[in-house]
């Protein structure tokens, strides 16, 4: 099944906060959190107004169905190093995960930052996601680092 990535449409905001939870890293063999954790503000910063301000997103579509989402921001989140730069969320069904979706979807909103103007993206991981080699073979390098986190930023100019 062929997947395309796409605009996200502002009446399809709402899926945004599905996959704010599908992104919550959650390590082999621990219990996943209530959804409702989606509601703490440091997660609502994703979400909060999305489409107000100068918010960026894009569908990864599949039969009809939206099983991915990349979205990008500037917020004070996880992943934020100035007032300049998008911070960046994105996340699979579990079900689409390991097909190279993640990384088109990632390749599209560089392409789209890029061409709208913007110097750099940014982004936080867990040190234990997989994601980490997908957003270094993107370019993403460490400017930052916490006992759990990198804290990643990728030059656009």
């Amino acid at each position: 099944m062929e997947t395309v990535i796409r605009p996200l449409h502002r009446a399809e905001y709402p899926v945004l906060a599905e996959f704010l939870y599908h992104a919550i890293f959650i390590p082999e063999g621990i219990e996943p959190p209530p959804v409702s954790i989606i509601q703490a503000p440091e997660l609502q910063v994703y979400l909060e107004h999305f489409g107000r301000l100068d918010d960026h997103a894009f569908a990864a579509e599949s039969a009809g169905r939206i099983v991915g989402a990349v979205w990008v921001r500037i917020m004070q989140d996880y992943g934020n190093i100035d007032a300049e730069t998008p911070s960046f969320a994105v996340s699979l069904l579990p079900e689409y995960r390991g097909r190279g979706i993640g990384t088109a979807m990632m390749q599209c909103m560089l392409r789209h930052l890029r061409a709208a103007g913007y110097r750099r993206a940014s982004l936080a991981v867990q040190k234990a996601n997989y994601a980490v080699r997908m957003y270094r073979a993107l370019g993403f390098r460490t400017v930052r680092e916490t006992d759990e986190e990198y804290i990643m930023v990728i030059d656009l100019a």
